[in-house]
C-alpha cells in the first residue's frame, strides 16, 4: 500500500469524507481549512492510503507551518481544540503514521504535532515515537435530554440561578454575522485578552471564519442598556454545535450575561436540530475556564496532544517563552498589543 498526498481544499473527495466519517467535526471542514490559510498563509494538505482515483476510506489532515520565528514543521490542526484521524483500521493508522515519521526527517520538519480526541492513540506501536505535548479537558454536552432537563443537570448556582438573574435584568440578545456585531465582539474580545495578559488574535481572522463558514456561524452579543457587556461565537457542524470564543466585560460580571448566551445558544441548538455542545479544550491548569466549564459538564475528557519532534527540549523552552511573553504584553497598550497579535499568530499556530 502507498500514501498519497493531497490538497483537501481543492480535492472533492476530502468533503464527501468528512460529509460521511463519524470522527469528522467542524475542524476538519473545506471552510476552516480555507479560513487558516487565508489568514495565517498556512498549507492545507492530507494524507490518505486511497489512489487519487478512488473515494477516501481515510485521511490524516495538516496544515503545514513554514516560519523564521519558530520553525518548520506540520500540525493537525493549528487553532483547532482537536482533529481526529479520519481513519477505521490500525493498518491503516500504522502505514500513515509511518509514512508521516519518514517524511519528518526526509523535509527536515521540526516537528509533527497531532490532536486526536482518541485516548488510544499512543498505545499502538508505530505510534511510540510520539510524547505528550499538551494536556487538556475537553468539555462535551449531550443534548439529547429534554430542555427542562438539561436545565436542572447544570450547576444550581453557578449557571441556572445566573441565567435566570440575567433574565430578571432584562438583557437583550442580538444573533447574526453582521459587521458592526463582529466590531463589538472584537472590542469586547481585545478586553478580555488584555485581562489574560494575551494580544488578540487578528480581526481578519475573525472576517475570514465568517465568510468561509458562513451561516454555520453566529456571534452572540448580551446587552444591558445598550451597552455590550459579554459575546460568543459558535459554529455547527452536521448536529453538533461547537463554542470557539468568548469574551465579556468583567465590570458586569454580575448580570450572569456569560451563562445566559451560553443557555441561549443551547436552546437555539436545540430546537434547531444540534445533539452536543462542544465546549473546547480547557488547559489543565486554566484553573478559573475549567471550574466555569465544570459547572455545565462535571466529567470532562481527558484531552492530550502527540508531538514527534528529535529534541525533547522544545516544549519546555516553548512553555518558558510564553511566560516571558505574558509578563512583556502585560504592559503593553492595546493598539500595540493588537499590533502584536496581527506579527505573531502565524508563527505559533
Amino acid at each position: 500500500m502507498k500514501v498519497y498526498q493531497f490538497d483537501p481544499t481543492t480535492d472533492s473527495r476530502w468533503a464527501d469524507l468528512v460529509d460521511r466519517h463519524p470522527k469528522a467535526s467542524v475542524f476538519h471542514s473545506v471552510g476552516w481549512l480555507k479560513a487558516l490559510q487565508k489568514t495565517y498563509d498556512y498549507v492545507p494538505v492530507a494524507f490518505s492510503t486511497s489512489g487519487p482515483d478512488y473515494a477516501l476510506k481515510n485521511g490524516l489532515l495538516f496544515c503545514g507551518i513554514d516560519s523564521w520565528l519558530t520553525g518548520r514543521r506540520i500540525v493537525s490542526l493549528p487553532f483547532s481544540d482537536h482533529c481526529e484521524p479520519l481513519w477505521d483500521s490500525a493498518q491503516d493508522a500504522d502505514l500513515l503514521i509511518q509514512h508521516l515519521q519518514s517524511a519528518s526527517i526526509e523535509q527536515k520538519w521540526k516537528y509533527l504535532e497531532l490532536r486526536p480526541i482518541d485516548a488510544s492513540f499512543a498505545q499502538t506501536e508505530a505510534n511510540r515515537s510520539f510524547r505528550a505535548a499538551g494536556n487538556y479537558y475537553l468539555h462535551r454536552l449531550s443534548l439529547t435530554p429534554e430542555l427542562n432537563s438539561l436545565f436542572r443537570g447544570l450547576d444550581k448556582d453557578s449557571v441556572q440561578r445566573r441565567v435566570q438573574r440575567a433574565e430578571r435584568a432584562d438583557l437583550v440578545e442580538k444573533c447574526g454575522r453582521s459587521d458592526d456585531l463582529l466590531k463589538e465582539f472584537y472590542s469586547l474580545f481585545i478586553i478580555t485578552r488584555r485581562r489574560h495578559h494575551l494580544p488578540p488574535i487578528p480581526f481578519v481572522w475573525f472576517e475570514n471564519l465568517i465568510k468561509c463558514q458562513n451561516d454555520a456561524l453566529d456571534i452572540r452579543l448580551a446587552y444591558k442598556d445598550s451597552n455590550p457587556i459579554a459575546a460568543i461565537l459558535t459554529l455547527r457542524f452536521k448536529d453538533v454545535m461547537y463554542y470557539k470564543y468568548g469574551c465579556s466585560d468583567k465590570r458586569f460580571n454580575g448580570f450572569g450575561a456569560m451563562p445566559w448566551l451560553l443557555w441561549r445558544a443551547i436552546q437555539f441548538g436545540k430546537l434547531n436540530g444540534v445533539r452536543e455542545f462542544d465546549m473546547g479544550r480547557t488547559q489543565e491548569d486554566n484553573l478559573g475556564l475549567l471550574a466555569f466549564k465544570n459547572h455545565w459538564v462535571p466529567n470532562p475528557e481527558r484531552l492530550v496532544y502527540w508531538k514527534c519532534s528529535k529534541s525533547s527540549t522544545v516544549d519546555s523552552v516553548d512553555r518558558w517563552k510564553l511566560q516571558v511573553a505574558k509578563r512583556i504584553f502585560s504592559y503593553m497598550p492595546d493598539r500595540l498589543l493588537t499590533i502584536t497579535g496581527k506579527l505573531i499568530y502565524r508563527h505559533i499556530g
